[in-house]
């Protein structure tokens, strides 16, 4: 079973390697479990979400302290890990579709919302912030968070069906070049696993608040990044016929 979800992996292009190396192989082990207890990958998706939105509900009502904080940090972590076990039991099990990619998404888009309007309610009622403009460092972290993850959904989207020309007959295909560490270590700030760490400190509000901060500049940074890329390769691609 693990030897068939392992070739159900997508590809490591473009993955940090907390999700290479710990979040798709706790997801590849509860995918292997959701398949012997029969559930679907839909169902799969829900307890993902179940998990992750009780932790976001923690995370906005309760004071903050050290039990919270292992307790929301591992919610978080294994709602992300039954996040990729729900796509991997779908490519096994070819019980995936579009309605089951759409409620992933679905899920994907309310848990990073939610995720930083929790802490601006957390800040606002259990922080002791140097002045109120620190309420807007979570809307701007979120910002930064949904765009990301729409522009690069809507990057994905428009680059299917559209490929560079064929190369000439008898042109020997290039080989896919493997992934490259060195970017796998350069996504690990932008990885949702690293974010979750983040939370273990909220038994700290100080030390909290400042590696939210950080970590937010980071975001913005990548975000940068990421649309400059991606407005490059769409550009490059070739337009659709008149």
């Amino acid at each position: 079973m693990l030897g068939a979800l392992r070739g159900a992996q997508k590809s490591a292009k473009g993955v940090s390697l907390y999700s290479r190396h710990v979040n798709r192989p706790a997801g590849r082990l509860l995918a292997a479990a959701a398949h012997k207890a029969r559930l679907s990958p839909n169902q799969v998706t829900l307890i993902s979400a179940a998990f992750t939105l009780g932790a976001i509900a923690a995370v906005a009502l309760a004071r903050p302290s050290w039990p919270l904080a292992v307790a929301v940090y591992a919610a978080l972590v294994v709602g992300f890990a039954f996040d990729s076990a729900d796509g991997q039991l779908a490519r096994l099990t070819g019980r995936g579709g579009p309605a089951g990619e759409w409620l992933d998404h679905v899920v994907d888009c309310a848990k990073m919302v939610t995720l930083h309007t929790a802490v601006l309610i957390s800040f606002y009622r259990f922080f002791e912030l140097p002045n109120d403009a620190w309420l807007l460092l979570p809307l701007g972290f979120q910002l930064a968070a949904v765009l990301t993850f729409c522009a690069g959904l809507l990057t994905e989207q428009l680059k299917r069906g559209r490929t560079a020309p064929a190369a000439p007959a008898g042109t020997a295909a290039t080989p896919a070049a493997p992934p490259s560490r060195l970017r796998a270590v350069a996504l690990l700030p932008v990885d949702y696993g690293v974010f979750c760490l983040v939370f273990l400190t909220l038994g700290a509000p100080g030390v909290f608040r400042t590696v939210y901060a950080v970590l937010a500049a980071v975001h913005a940074l990548f975000l940068v990044a990421f649309l400059a890329k991606w407005f490059r390769e769409l550009s490059a691609l070739p337009r659709n016929p008149a």
